[in-house]
């Protein structure tokens, strides 16, 4: 970081060309170019806010050129533009979001430190005998317990239930005898607090915790402190840029409107050109609905082939299937016919084979 602010020093006072060759040929300066700071072209760089403070950024790694920042407000408006623009927003609200949180967090100690303790403080006697009251309640608590397991394991559970509720009261007792000892404790050290402090208020800009009814020094220091300084200049700059991206945004509406005005009159104006954009949208619904029917349409005809072809394919499925069946049945014809055409050699020597055998 210290090498980074040796370098930013030397630039502003030797330029940021100081180690080029004298014939070497020196790049113009772009805003564009990503070595430049956004948030000091848009408007400042909220690392020179905070320097030695604990809001402290560190030094910023990008390039501070005021000729460069000068480019920067000439340019036209552009998508680029308004993108550094938002981002360097982006930035203050996130610090100022924190900040926030801050004032938040300080403003809670405060209610609390200044909160009243329930009921005045114990002597320590009290103390000694709330403690010692406490540690008998605990050694009857644990007796208890281990009673009830032993009568729940004996199957006897009405006398098991009946210790554990009794356990329940003096669980009871002695939180409340923890907590009347806490608070206690609490309220001496308010008293304490209240005793060795004065009261203090939070700044609702910086979040610094101040004194109520100081000296005018001392809270003019404050003021013109650079944590003080540098949030105040970061919500006024987020401030005034919000305002005036919204009164731009309003303005950009209102030449829109104007503009859509001017094109319905130009068009014959008052109710009659409302009627003519009336019929227009309408007949373009029509046409839509047209074109949506036709799609349908198409769509039914495309299924309709579709199933008219697998149809036809099932046709030929069948067709052939009477063919296999047709040519089967010759098969078994022809076979019939070649055993009636067997000799009559043959068939009186299967008959004598066949009384044979019987």
């Amino acid at each position: 970081m210290a090498v980074l602010a040796a370098a930013q020093l030397l630039d502003e006072l030797m330029g940021r060309h100081r180690n080029s060759n004298p014939n070497e040929k020196i790049k113009k300066p772009n805003w564009e170019d990503p070595e430049y700071c956004k948030y000091y072209m848009v408007k400042f760089c909220p690392h020179d806010l905070f320097v030695n403070t604990r809001a402290d950024l560190g030094a910023c790694p990008k390039v501070h050129d005021d000729e460069v920042k000068d480019l920067f407000e000439r340019a036209d408006s552009t998508y680029k533009k308004a993108q550094y623009v938002e981002e360097f927003l982006r930035f203050c609200r996130h610090m100022i979001g924190d900040v926030e949180r801050k004032i938040q967090k300080g403003k809670q100690r405060l209610e609390l430190m200044n909160s009243k303790p329930e009921g005045p403080p114990m002597t320590p006697a009290q103390t000694e005998k709330n403690q010692e009251q406490v540690k008998l309640l605990a050694e009857k608590i644990t007796g208890l317990m281990q009673e009830a397991e032993e009568a729940g394991t004996r199957g006897d559970v009405e006398q098991a239930q009946g210790l554990m509720k009794l356990c329940d009261r003096l669980k009871e007792e002695k939180e409340q005898l923890i907590k009347q000892q806490e608070n206690s404790h609490w309220s001496m050290t308010a008293e304490l607090a209240a005793a060795q402090e004065k009261q203090m208020e939070v700044c609702p800009v910086c979040g610094a915790f101040l004194i109520v009814g100081d000296a005018q020094q001392r809270i003019d220091d404050h003021l013109s402190g650079k944590q003080h300084v540098g949030y105040f200049k970061l919500r006024q700059a987020y401030e005034e840029m919000s305002e005036a991206r919204e009164k731009e945004q309003q303005e950009k509406e209102r030449k829109r409107r104007e503009e859509r005005e001017r094109e319905r009159n130009s068009r014959g104006g008052g109710l009659g050109s409302d009627r003519r954009d009336r019929e227009r949208m309408e007949r373009d619904r029509e046409r839509d609905r047209e074109r949506e029917r036709d799609r349908d349409r198409e769509r039914h005809r495309s299924n309709r082939d579709e199933k008219d072809r697998g149809g036809e394919k099932d046709r030929d499925r069948d067709r052939e299937r009477d063919r296999d069946r047709d040519r089967e049945r010759d098969r078994d014809r022809d076979r019939k016919h070649r055993k009636e055409r067997r000799s009559p050699h043959e068939r009186s020597r299967r008959r004598s084979r066949d009384r044979d055998r019987h």
